[in-house]
């Protein structure tokens, strides 16, 4: 699955043409499902309306083709309900729960947050854990009791730290589905027992991310690894500064959206853009 990106036109406005054209790049290119309104979608700078009309414009593009699922976690439980119920009603498959930002909330906060999101808007829920970006860390254990809700499905566990997999998983029933979201690790996350990943990577090389996947969930170590061993460098240098300044910039090159990111992010600094473009180049990735 893709961390879809938000292209944006130099003034910060919404480029709802080039989103068009990367909604049929990543069908064609065998992306297994869009994720809009992420941690790479900027979901923090877009307000609410901006927010559901990008998550309304993605699922009628898309037109069923692919799941779709929106970001719709906040670091206020009812705006994330009030996201998260505009979501189904736009018609995403299901929703995406980053852990309440800034706040820091002890991990009955945690449970008490995604329990009551879910009880208020039934539609199926993916937590989405990602400490680096939100000062909270949402442990196994808290994982596996919101794994008894009925519509939570899944969890996207960003820490990049494999053993939890395990961890998480002997306390879940079979049906719950553990997503990586940290690229670097994504082959090991999965060959120890998880069932795919939400990629940053995949913005600019889908195809060979998905057959990379595809190979792992096989269980075919020696071929995944042989796969991803020409994206290792763009899983590395995409993160050169924060997410999606690097991806955003690398898009542009590849001719597939304007240039455009709103603050408090930037541009990418010139002397980050050689890593990124060698990153690129030695993939085989072709820049216009």
């Amino acid at each position: 699955m893709v961390a879809l990106v938000t292209p944006m036109f130099e003034d910060g406005s919404v480029d709802f043409g080039s989103l068009e054209k990367l909604i049929e790049f990543h069908v064609e290119c065998q992306t297994d499902a869009i994720v809009t309104m992420g941690t790479t979608g900027e979901s923090a700078t877009l307000d609410v309306e901006e927010h559901c009309g990008v998550v309304r414009f993605v699922v009628d593009k898309v037109n069923g083709r692919i799941p779709v699922i929106a970001g719709t976690g906040a670091n206020s439980t009812s705006e994330a309900i009030q996201l998260t119920a505009s979501a189904k009603d736009a018609g995403v498959d299901a929703c995406l729960l980053v852990t309440p930002y800034y706040n820091k909330p002890t991990q009955e906060g945690l449970f008490l947050h995604h329990k009551k999101i879910a009880e208020s808007v039934n539609i199926p829920q993916i937590l989405y854990n990602v400490p680096g970006r939100t000062a909270v860390d949402m442990l196994p254990e808290t994982v596996i009791r919101l794994s008894k809700i009925k519509n939570i499905v899944g969890v996207k566990e960003a820490t990049g730290e494999v053993a939890r997999v395990a961890l998480i998983q002997a306390g879940v029933d079979e049906s719950f589905d553990l997503y990586t979201g940290d690229d670097e690790t994504a082959v090991e996350f999965i060959l120890a027992g998880g069932h795919g990943g939400i990629s940053v990577t995949a913005n600019v090389a889908p195809q060979r991310v998905h057959d990379v996947y595809e190979a792992a969930l096989a269980g075919n170590a020696e071929k995944a690894h042989e796969l991803d061993r020409s994206l290792r460098a763009i899983h590395r240098d995409i993160f050169i500064e924060s997410n999606p300044i690097p991806v955003k910039w690398a898009l542009v090159k590849m001719g597939l959206m304007a240039e455009g990111i709103r603050l408090p992010l930037t541009p990418l600094s010139k002397a980050c853009q050689p890593v990124v473009l060698k990153a690129l180049k030695d993939a085989g990735i072709q820049i216009k």
